[in-house]
């Protein structure tokens, strides 16, 4: 039973580090950073839009304005 039980183990560990999510520190626009800063941007009393030639994957690139 040992023997069935420690990769099964080993598997859902894996798995569930792979799970894992860690801050966006590199500055792209993915789903989470956008979702937060959407939020903050709302909460000011904005909205996030995408500044003038601005690269739609990296977060910095977007603006909150005012409504």
């Amino acid at each position: 039973m040992n023997r069935v039980l420690m990769p099964l183990a080993a598997v859902a560990f894996l798995g569930l580090a792979a799970c894992e999510t860690t801050e966006n520190d590199g500055g792209a626009a993915d789903y989470d950073a956008l979702k937060r800063a959407q939020a903050d941007c709302a909460a000011q009393g904005g909205k996030l839009v995408l500044k003038d030639q601005g690269d739609a994957q990296r977060i910095d690139a977007y603006t909150c304005k005012r409504t």
